[in-house]
């Protein structure tokens, strides 16, 4: 944290000036019942000395061989030169682009990061980002609701399989508009939306329906015909995606007759390191008929006076730029730094790097899981196609399996245990991972069953 130079003295000067008691007055417009109240968890003062040695302490506590722990932060290789580049002063210290004239390389970069992002996603037009995967779909709900005008319930759908942390964080945020959410009910067998559940709804106004791909369980849901249900319904679709798949799997613009109507996700893994809760980074599409109900800005490619190409900052729908009431959002942040992180992976791994990690972590996925069909009481939890994560069933609680393979120094996947299934563990797999590593985890995995 910065050190703030206001004394005790400053402060009561400005609030002289100011005209009030206390800082707490400049705050008493906001409701009681909004407020935090005293932060009783919050711990004493420390020393820069003491909590340097805290937080490297901490740090330690993540260190593991193996990880393959995925749960919406995936590991992938990095290539040097991402972040070498990155960490220029240029962009390091660059922040948002007011000034356009004065900002181009910045505005060139966001504009090929969109056009990137458009051409995976199949989709018209794309952001200059939002804050993380989880508040994108909030922001997708809050723009669905606004943009299908024939729908007047401010209610929608969401397939029960989408990330549980997205949809916590939708519903925080959402909430204060009235807006519900109906959960659809999941197939036992497959873990994919329950298709009589879903024809339950039909007839019913609904402003969207939320399907991810894939889903939090890993696995892929017949997209052609959601997207297709979903229009037939007069609902807008939303599609939660992972951006690795769309390497190798159908892009949501060509989903069905007319495909997803806005599409958000998730860009860490697009150059972006894992670390103990980010950073992240969300990206967001739409077609373009709805494009004015898209929070953020867009970035746009021109020319000048003398024909030389130029950005512009093309449609600007925060707070900052027009009136407060008008904002689509309020969520300023644009994680500038990360977008330029993704677009200098992007731009390097280019179309056959992309498909080729995603076709390397699908086929360590496949390894593994041939790997542990010899374990007596480990098998799939359900039975759809994956791409690169996976629920397996265990004889044993998933938390003694993995304190057990945490003394191998393999963290072996995500206690699926908050969904009700306490025997069951999320098993990732990226191209990081070598045959050796596969077998090393099914050899802790083994002993771990057997204990």
């Amino acid at each position: 944290m910065p050190f703030v130079p206001h004394t005790i003295d400053d402060e009561k000067h400005m609030l002289d000036v100011i005209g009030v008691e206390s800082i707490e007055e400049l705050f008493d417009e906001i409701p009681a019942e909004l407020r935090a109240g005293v932060l009783a968890n919050t711990p004493d003062r420390i020393s820069e000395k003491a909590l340097l040695r805290l937080m490297s302490q901490r740090a330690r506590q993540d260190e593991v061989d193996l990880s393959f722990l995925g749960a919406g932060a995936y590991e992938h290789h990095i290539p040097s030169a991402v972040w070498d580049i990155v960490t220029r002063g240029e962009f390091m210290t660059a922040y948002t682009p007011y000034q356009a004239e004065a900002s181009q390389g910045t505005l060139q970069l966001i504009y090929e990061f969109q056009s990137m992002i458009t051409r995976l996603t199949a989709m018209e037009v794309a952001n200059a980002s939002v804050y993380d995967g989880a508040s994108a779909l909030a922001e997708a709900v809050l723009m669905a609701v606004r943009a299908n005008r024939g729908s007047k319930s401010k209610r929608v759908l969401v397939a029960g399989n989408v990330h549980p942390q997205y949809l916590s964080a939708c519903k925080n945020i959402i909430r204060n508009q009235h807006i519900e959410l109906e959960i659809l009910k999941l197939d036992e067998t497959t873990g994919l939306i329950d298709h009589g559940h879903l024809s339950a709804h039909e007839g019913e106004d609904f402003a969207a329906l939320v399907i991810a791909y894939p889903n939090f369980f890993g696995g892929i849901e017949d997209v052609v015909q959601l997207s297709d249900w979903a229009h037939a319904q007069k609902q807008l679709l939303i599609a939660v995606v992972n951006p690795m798949a769309l390497a190798v799997l159908a892009p949501p613009g060509e989903w069905g007759e007319k495909g997803a109507d806005i599409v958000i996700g998730e860009g860490q893994p697009f150059g972006i390191p894992i670390a103990s809760g980010g950073p992240y980074m969300g990206f967001m599409c739409c077609k373009k008929a709805i494009v004015r109900q898209m929070p953020g800005r867009i970035i746009g490619k021109t020319v000048d006076l003398d024909g030389k190409p130029g950005y512009a900052l093309t449609l600007q729908a925060r707070e900052q730029h027009i009136r407060r009431a008008k904002a689509t959002s309020n969520i300023c942040t644009n994680q500038g730094l990360l977008v330029t992180a993704a677009t200098i992976y992007l731009s390097m791994m280019g179309d056959l790097g992309l498909r080729s990690v995603a076709s390397q972590c699908h086929n360590n996925l496949i390894k593994l899981l041939g790997g542990i069909k010899g374990i007596e009481g480990v098998k799939r939890r359900f039975s759809a196609p994956v791409f690169h994560e996976v629920v397996i069933e265990l004889p044993k609680s998933a938390s003694e399996i993995l304190e057990s393979m945490l003394g191998d120094k393999i963290l072996g996947g995500y206690d699926m245990k908050s969904f009700s299934m306490d025997n069951c563990l999320l098993v990732n797999v990226t191209e990081t991972k070598n045959d050796e590593d596969i077998e090393l985890f099914i050899r802790s995995l083994i002993k771990a069953v057997e204990k």
